[in-house]
């Protein structure tokens, strides 16, 4: 039966070596794929979802379910995500996915 799990970062990234334990929680429990929403796209977000892509995570971005400074950055953040990192959708099409 699956769980959410609950954390602490204490950094940008809820990825980051030592800032988390989210990588071993999800590791250990044969996670592979991931989903970002939250606040701020083009800081929290990103730094996220970028250190989970290098961690071999595959990684979704959902467009519609994210907040940043602007408009031009967040475009600009999932621009450069989907070119170089992973995927980005908007949250209807993720739920189809699901």
């Amino acid at each position: 039966m699956a769980y959410d799990i609950h954390t602490t970062k204490q950094g940008h990234s809820a990825f980051f070596p030592s800032k988390s334990p989210l990588n071993e929680l999800l590791r250990t429990r044969g996670i592979e794929s991931i989903v970002i929403v939250g606040a701020v796209t083009n800081v929290c977000c990103e730094a996220s979802a970028r250190d989970a892509a290098e961690l071999q995570y595959k990684v979704t971005m959902i467009s519609d379910a994210l907040i940043g400074q602007s408009p031009e950055l967040d475009r600009a953040t999932l621009t450069t995500f989907f070119r170089c990192y992973g995927d980005v959708r908007p949250a209807v099409n993720m739920l189809e996915i699901l």
